[in-house]
């Protein structure tokens, strides 16, 4: 299941069809990462937990992959309902 749900968030990536909320966007600055750091997490990265939220149900996936410098971060995203991709939050590891 996470090869498929990986497969999908790499899909919606390479097609931008993903969005940032402000909490990742802050996050980014915070840590003085680029657009094309949480892209190569993503592209490069796995699937280490699927969590999901206790009222709405919703799937959220945490992926560790490498910045385009190789270092190593996390990203947090969920599908929208329609299929799009959310970037909920990005950290260092």
């Amino acid at each position: 299941m996470s090869g498929r749900t990986l497969e999908r968030l790499r899909e919606q990536v390479r097609t931008r069809h993903y969005a940032m909320t402000v909490h990742a966007e802050d996050e980014m600055d915070e840590e003085n990462l680029s657009i094309y750091d949480v892209e190569s997490v993503i592209l490069t990265g796995r699937i280490i937990e699927t969590q999901r939220d206790r009222v709405t149900l919703e799937r959220k996936y945490i992926v560790s992959g490498q910045t385009l410098s190789n270092d190593a971060v996390t990203v947090v995203a969920k599908f929208s309902a329609a299929g799009k991709v959310f970037i909920i939050t990005v950290f260092r590891e």
